[in-house]
Protein backbone atom coordinates (compact mmCIF):
# COMPACT_ATOMS: atom_id res chain seq x y z
CA UNK A 1 0.00 0.00 0.00
CA UNK A 2 2.64 2.70 1.38
CA UNK A 3 6.58 2.30 0.03
CA UNK A 4 8.65 4.69 1.57
CA UNK A 5 12.65 4.17 0.07
CA UNK A 6 15.59 6.26 0.78
CA UNK A 7 13.61 8.91 1.76
CA UNK A 8 15.71 11.98 2.34
CA UNK A 9 14.68 15.76 4.06
CA UNK A 10 15.60 19.03 5.06
CA UNK A 11 13.93 21.15 7.11
CA UNK A 12 16.65 23.67 8.17
CA UNK A 13 19.03 22.02 10.60
CA UNK A 14 16.48 19.25 10.44
CA UNK A 15 17.45 15.98 7.86
CA UNK A 16 15.38 12.84 7.76
CA UNK A 17 17.93 10.00 6.55
CA UNK A 18 17.32 7.47 3.93
CA UNK A 19 13.97 6.49 5.86
CA UNK A 20 13.06 2.90 4.37
CA UNK A 21 9.58 1.09 5.32
CA UNK A 22 6.24 0.19 4.05
CA UNK A 23 2.36 -0.21 5.03
CA UNK A 24 0.50 -2.79 4.05
CA UNK A 25 -3.74 -2.23 3.34
CA UNK A 26 -5.36 -2.07 5.92
CA UNK A 27 -2.56 -1.63 8.40
CA UNK A 28 -2.38 0.37 11.85
CA UNK A 29 1.78 1.13 11.40
CA UNK A 30 2.96 3.19 14.53
CA UNK A 31 6.10 5.77 13.96
CA UNK A 32 7.69 5.79 17.75
CA UNK A 33 9.86 8.16 18.88
CA UNK A 34 10.91 11.08 21.02
CA UNK A 35 10.25 14.74 20.74
CA UNK A 36 12.54 15.94 18.02
CA UNK A 37 13.18 12.63 16.06
CA UNK A 38 11.02 13.72 13.11
CA UNK A 39 7.80 11.61 13.34
CA UNK A 40 5.44 14.83 12.35
CA UNK A 41 7.99 15.62 9.34
CA UNK A 42 7.88 12.21 7.98
CA UNK A 43 4.14 12.03 7.91
CA UNK A 44 3.52 15.48 6.52
CA UNK A 45 6.45 14.32 3.87
CA UNK A 46 4.49 11.21 3.39
CA UNK A 47 1.08 13.88 2.71
CA UNK A 48 2.56 16.13 0.35
CA UNK A 49 3.70 19.00 2.24
CA UNK A 50 7.32 18.61 2.46
CA UNK A 51 9.56 18.69 -0.39
CA UNK A 52 12.05 15.35 -1.30
CA UNK A 53 15.34 15.71 -1.07
CA UNK A 54 16.02 12.23 -2.74
CA UNK A 55 14.23 8.87 -2.24
CA UNK A 56 10.29 8.31 -3.32
CA UNK A 57 7.30 7.80 -1.62
CA UNK A 58 4.98 5.41 -3.70
CA UNK A 59 1.19 4.76 -2.09
CA UNK A 60 -0.94 1.92 -4.28
CA UNK A 61 1.55 0.88 -6.69
CA UNK A 62 1.88 4.15 -7.72
CA UNK A 63 5.53 6.68 -7.37
CA UNK A 64 3.78 9.87 -5.64
CA UNK A 65 6.59 11.72 -4.37
CA UNK A 66 6.18 15.08 -6.07
CA UNK A 67 2.37 14.62 -6.94
CA UNK A 68 0.36 17.50 -5.06
CA UNK A 69 -1.19 16.87 -1.62
CA UNK A 70 -4.73 16.94 -2.46
CA UNK A 71 -4.13 14.31 -5.22
CA UNK A 72 -2.73 11.67 -3.16
CA UNK A 73 -5.84 10.40 -0.95
CA UNK A 74 -4.11 11.09 1.97
CA UNK A 75 -6.42 13.00 5.12
CA UNK A 76 -3.82 13.65 8.28
CA UNK A 77 -5.01 14.81 11.97
CA UNK A 78 -3.35 16.88 14.48
CA UNK A 79 -2.46 16.85 17.90
CA UNK A 80 -4.01 20.33 18.13
CA UNK A 81 -7.41 19.90 16.04
CA UNK A 82 -6.67 22.29 13.97
CA UNK A 83 -10.14 22.88 13.99
CA UNK A 84 -11.49 26.44 12.29
CA UNK A 85 -12.70 28.66 15.02
CA UNK A 86 -15.13 30.43 12.95
CA UNK A 87 -16.98 27.25 11.20
CA UNK A 88 -19.51 25.10 13.12
CA UNK A 89 -18.60 21.93 13.93
CA UNK A 90 -20.80 20.81 11.28
CA UNK A 91 -18.82 23.31 8.96
CA UNK A 92 -15.59 21.74 9.65
CA UNK A 93 -16.53 18.25 9.08
CA UNK A 94 -17.57 19.13 5.91
CA UNK A 95 -14.66 21.41 4.46
CA UNK A 96 -13.14 19.00 3.04
CA UNK A 97 -16.20 17.98 0.92
CA UNK A 98 -16.74 21.50 0.22
CA UNK A 99 -13.69 22.25 -1.42
CA UNK A 100 -13.87 19.05 -3.67
CA UNK A 101 -17.39 21.05 -5.07
CA UNK A 102 -19.61 18.92 -3.40
CA UNK A 103 -23.02 20.83 -2.57
CA UNK A 104 -23.91 21.74 1.05
CA UNK A 105 -27.05 19.16 0.45
CA UNK A 106 -24.71 16.13 -1.00
CA UNK A 107 -21.93 17.04 1.65
CA UNK A 108 -24.19 16.68 4.55
CA UNK A 109 -25.29 12.97 3.31
CA UNK A 110 -21.84 12.42 2.76
CA UNK A 111 -20.96 12.72 6.16
CA UNK A 112 -24.06 10.59 8.29
CA UNK A 113 -21.82 8.11 8.40
CA UNK A 114 -19.09 9.04 10.30
CA UNK A 115 -21.18 11.10 12.50
CA UNK A 116 -23.12 7.89 13.60
CA UNK A 117 -19.85 6.03 13.49
CA UNK A 118 -17.99 8.76 16.34
CA UNK A 119 -21.15 9.31 18.06
CA UNK A 120 -21.20 12.89 18.11
CA UNK A 121 -24.63 13.98 16.41
CA UNK A 122 -25.18 16.43 19.69
CA UNK A 123 -22.05 18.41 18.70
CA UNK A 124 -23.01 19.59 14.88
CA UNK A 125 -24.38 22.77 15.86
CA UNK A 126 -21.64 23.91 18.28
CA UNK A 127 -18.51 25.80 17.71
CA UNK A 128 -14.79 24.30 18.45
CA UNK A 129 -14.41 26.91 21.48
CA UNK A 130 -17.37 25.26 23.25
CA UNK A 131 -15.79 21.32 23.03
CA UNK A 132 -13.97 19.02 25.52
CA UNK A 133 -10.54 17.86 23.57
CA UNK A 134 -11.37 14.46 23.63
CA UNK A 135 -14.98 16.14 21.88
CA UNK A 136 -12.51 18.44 19.26
CA UNK A 137 -10.40 15.21 18.80
CA UNK A 138 -12.92 13.78 17.51
CA UNK A 139 -14.36 16.37 15.20
CA UNK A 140 -10.39 16.64 13.58
CA UNK A 141 -10.93 12.77 13.45
CA UNK A 142 -14.50 12.59 11.65
CA UNK A 143 -13.23 15.61 8.93
CA UNK A 144 -10.27 13.89 8.29
CA UNK A 145 -12.50 10.98 7.50
CA UNK A 146 -15.06 12.83 5.89
CA UNK A 147 -13.40 12.67 2.72
CA UNK A 148 -12.62 8.84 2.44
CA UNK A 149 -9.23 8.82 2.18
CA UNK A 150 -6.92 5.96 1.50
CA UNK A 151 -4.39 6.68 3.70
CA UNK A 152 -5.31 8.50 7.31
CA UNK A 153 -2.04 10.01 9.09
CA UNK A 154 -2.75 11.02 13.21
CA UNK A 155 -0.31 13.03 14.43
CA UNK A 156 -0.06 12.35 18.38
CA UNK A 157 -3.86 12.04 18.83
CA UNK A 158 -4.08 11.41 22.51
CA UNK A 159 -1.18 13.50 23.68
CA UNK A 160 -3.43 16.42 24.65
CA UNK A 161 -6.01 14.46 26.84
CA UNK A 162 -6.46 13.42 30.15
CA UNK A 163 -6.21 10.11 31.32
CA UNK A 164 -9.83 8.61 30.46
CA UNK A 165 -10.71 10.86 27.81
CA UNK A 166 -7.46 9.70 26.13
CA UNK A 167 -8.90 5.78 26.43
CA UNK A 168 -11.86 6.75 25.18
CA UNK A 169 -10.77 8.21 21.96
CA UNK A 170 -7.76 5.42 21.53
CA UNK A 171 -10.91 2.99 21.81
CA UNK A 172 -12.70 5.35 19.19
CA UNK A 173 -9.64 5.31 17.05
CA UNK A 174 -9.21 1.11 17.11
CA UNK A 175 -12.94 1.06 16.20
CA UNK A 176 -12.89 3.04 13.34
CA UNK A 177 -9.82 1.10 11.93
CA UNK A 178 -11.56 -2.14 12.39
CA UNK A 179 -14.80 -0.78 10.61
CA UNK A 180 -12.99 1.13 8.17
CA UNK A 181 -10.37 -1.24 7.40
CA UNK A 182 -8.04 1.53 6.83
CA UNK A 183 -4.69 2.16 6.30
CA UNK A 184 -3.29 4.32 9.27
CA UNK A 185 0.15 5.52 10.33
CA UNK A 186 -0.17 6.98 13.63
CA UNK A 187 2.72 9.13 15.42
CA UNK A 188 3.25 9.18 18.64
CA UNK A 189 5.98 9.17 21.63
CA UNK A 190 4.12 7.03 24.16
CA UNK A 191 4.92 3.52 24.27
CA UNK A 192 1.72 1.95 26.04
CA UNK A 193 -0.24 4.03 22.75
CA UNK A 194 2.17 2.22 20.62
CA UNK A 195 1.49 -1.36 21.85
CA UNK A 196 -2.47 -0.93 22.43
CA UNK A 197 -3.16 0.57 18.71
CA UNK A 198 0.22 -1.02 16.42
CA UNK A 199 -0.28 -3.84 14.39
CA UNK A 200 3.88 -2.96 13.40
CA UNK A 201 6.06 0.01 15.31
CA UNK A 202 9.00 2.09 13.39
CA UNK A 203 11.17 3.22 16.11
CA UNK A 204 12.46 6.74 15.16
CA UNK A 205 15.22 8.68 16.80
CA UNK A 206 17.56 11.58 15.39
CA UNK A 207 15.64 11.64 11.80
CA UNK A 208 16.60 7.84 11.36
CA UNK A 209 14.52 4.30 11.64
CA UNK A 210 16.32 2.74 14.51
CA UNK A 211 13.67 -0.44 13.98
CA UNK A 212 10.79 -1.85 13.16
CA UNK A 213 8.62 -4.71 13.69
CA UNK A 214 6.17 -6.36 15.39
CA UNK A 215 5.24 -5.31 19.22
CA UNK A 216 7.00 -8.30 20.32
CA UNK A 217 9.52 -8.52 18.10
CA UNK A 218 10.59 -4.76 19.26
CA UNK A 219 10.12 -5.52 23.09
CA UNK A 220 11.36 -8.64 23.15
CA UNK A 221 14.26 -8.64 20.83
CA UNK A 222 15.19 -4.56 20.45
CA UNK A 223 18.19 -4.21 17.94
CA UNK A 224 20.16 -1.40 20.42
CA UNK A 225 20.43 0.46 23.46
CA UNK A 226 18.15 3.35 22.30
CA UNK A 227 14.94 1.29 21.05
CA UNK A 228 15.61 -1.22 24.39
CA UNK A 229 15.97 1.98 26.67
CA UNK A 230 12.88 3.68 24.75
CA UNK A 231 10.56 0.98 24.91
CA UNK A 232 10.92 0.83 29.13
CA UNK A 233 13.33 -2.71 29.22
CA UNK A 234 14.60 -0.98 32.51
CA UNK A 235 17.21 -3.73 32.44
CA UNK A 236 19.78 -2.94 29.95
CA UNK A 237 23.47 -4.40 30.98
CA UNK A 238 26.49 -4.88 28.72
CA UNK A 239 28.98 -7.33 29.78
CA UNK A 240 30.99 -10.19 27.94
CA UNK A 241 29.50 -13.66 26.46
CA UNK A 242 31.16 -16.59 26.42
CA UNK A 243 31.05 -19.73 27.36
CA UNK A 244 30.88 -21.47 31.17
CA UNK A 245 31.14 -24.68 32.84
CA UNK A 246 28.02 -26.51 33.06
CA UNK A 247 25.89 -23.96 31.02
CA UNK A 248 26.20 -23.24 27.40
CA UNK A 249 26.32 -19.19 27.58
CA UNK A 250 27.15 -16.42 29.59
CA UNK A 251 27.02 -13.07 29.76
CA UNK A 252 29.58 -11.88 32.64
CA UNK A 253 28.14 -8.58 34.11
CA UNK A 254 30.58 -7.35 36.67
CA UNK A 255 31.30 -10.26 38.00
CA UNK A 256 27.85 -11.97 37.79
CA UNK A 257 27.42 -14.70 35.14
CA UNK A 258 24.08 -14.78 33.96
CA UNK A 259 23.14 -17.55 31.71
CA UNK A 260 21.46 -16.99 28.06
CA UNK A 261 20.84 -18.26 24.83
CA UNK A 262 22.50 -16.77 21.81
CA UNK A 263 24.81 -17.29 19.63
CA UNK A 264 26.80 -14.12 20.12
CA UNK A 265 30.48 -14.01 21.35
CA UNK A 266 32.15 -11.23 22.85
CA UNK A 267 31.20 -7.71 24.57
CA UNK A 268 27.63 -7.39 23.76
CA UNK A 269 24.46 -5.99 25.59
CA UNK A 270 21.58 -7.70 27.02
CA UNK A 271 17.92 -7.09 28.66
CA UNK A 272 15.36 -8.05 30.34
CA UNK A 273 11.95 -6.48 30.68
CA UNK A 274 11.05 -5.41 34.47
CA UNK A 275 8.15 -7.70 33.95
CA UNK A 276 9.86 -10.80 33.07
CA UNK A 277 11.70 -10.47 36.73
CA UNK A 278 10.98 -12.25 39.20
CA UNK A 279 11.46 -11.84 43.03
CA UNK A 280 11.10 -14.71 46.23
CA UNK A 281 12.25 -15.82 49.40
CA UNK A 282 13.43 -18.54 47.87
CA UNK A 283 15.36 -20.13 44.42
CA UNK A 284 13.60 -22.09 42.02
CA UNK A 285 16.00 -24.47 40.67
CA UNK A 286 15.01 -25.95 37.08
CA UNK A 287 16.52 -26.08 33.62
CA UNK A 288 14.69 -22.95 32.34
CA UNK A 289 15.03 -20.29 35.35
CA UNK A 290 18.24 -18.30 36.89
CA UNK A 291 17.77 -16.85 40.09
CA UNK A 292 19.72 -14.82 42.08
CA UNK A 293 20.44 -13.59 45.67
CA UNK A 294 20.39 -9.67 46.29
CA UNK A 295 19.34 -6.88 48.73
CA UNK A 296 16.24 -4.74 47.97
CA UNK A 297 17.43 -1.19 46.98
CA UNK A 298 14.85 0.47 45.84
CA UNK A 299 11.05 0.19 46.19
CA UNK A 300 8.77 2.65 44.09
CA UNK A 301 5.52 2.93 44.53
CA UNK A 302 3.17 3.50 41.12
CA UNK A 303 -0.14 2.73 42.14
CA UNK A 304 -1.18 -0.45 40.68
CA UNK A 305 2.07 -1.81 40.41
CA UNK A 306 5.54 -1.50 42.16
CA UNK A 307 8.78 -1.30 40.95
CA UNK A 308 11.51 -3.23 43.07
CA UNK A 309 15.32 -2.48 42.34
CA UNK A 310 17.08 -5.22 43.76
CA UNK A 311 21.11 -5.11 43.80
CA UNK A 312 23.11 -8.50 42.70
CA UNK A 313 24.95 -6.92 40.85
CA UNK A 314 24.10 -5.92 38.30
CA UNK A 315 20.78 -4.12 39.39
CA UNK A 316 17.60 -5.59 37.89
CA UNK A 317 14.15 -3.92 38.28
CA UNK A 318 11.07 -6.19 38.75
CA UNK A 319 7.87 -4.64 37.91
CA UNK A 320 5.64 -6.53 40.50
CA UNK A 321 1.31 -6.23 40.86
CA UNK A 322 -0.28 -4.76 43.71
CA UNK A 323 -0.82 -8.07 44.68
CA UNK A 324 2.52 -9.93 44.04
CA UNK A 325 4.20 -7.18 46.23
CA UNK A 326 2.12 -7.64 49.41
CA UNK A 327 2.26 -11.30 49.25
CA UNK A 328 6.08 -11.25 49.37
CA UNK A 329 6.24 -7.44 50.61
CA UNK A 330 10.32 -6.69 49.84
CA UNK A 331 11.14 -3.58 51.98
CA UNK A 332 15.01 -1.70 51.44
CA UNK A 333 17.61 -3.90 52.83
CA UNK A 334 16.31 -7.20 52.62
CA UNK A 335 17.64 -10.02 51.05
CA UNK A 336 15.59 -11.68 48.35
CA UNK A 337 16.16 -13.91 45.41
CA UNK A 338 15.67 -12.28 41.89
CA UNK A 339 15.15 -14.36 38.52
CA UNK A 340 14.20 -14.85 35.33
CA UNK A 341 13.33 -17.03 32.78
CA UNK A 342 16.32 -17.56 31.12
CA UNK A 343 14.79 -17.00 27.20
CA UNK A 344 13.30 -13.94 28.41
CA UNK A 345 17.15 -12.46 28.49
CA UNK A 346 17.72 -11.01 25.16
CA UNK A 347 21.45 -10.38 24.49
CA UNK A 348 22.27 -8.16 20.51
Amino acid sequence: MIDIKGLGVKLGNFKLNNITFNVQRGEYFVLLGPAGAGKTVLIETIAGLNNVESGQIWIDGCEVTHVPPEKRGISIAYQDHALFPHLSVLENITFGLRQQGISKKEALEKIVWVVDLLHISNLLGRKPNTLSGGESQKVALARALAVRPNVLLLDEPLSSLDPDTRETVQQEIGTVHRKLDLTIIHVTHDFEEAVSLGDRIAVLDAGSIMQTGTVEDLFRRPNSELVARFLMARNIFQGDVGSSEGVNQVIDINGTKIPVITSLRGNHHACIRPEDVLISTKAINDNTHAFFKGKVKCVSNKGAVVNVTVDVPPEFVSLLTRREFEMIHPMEGDEVFVGFDIRAMHVF
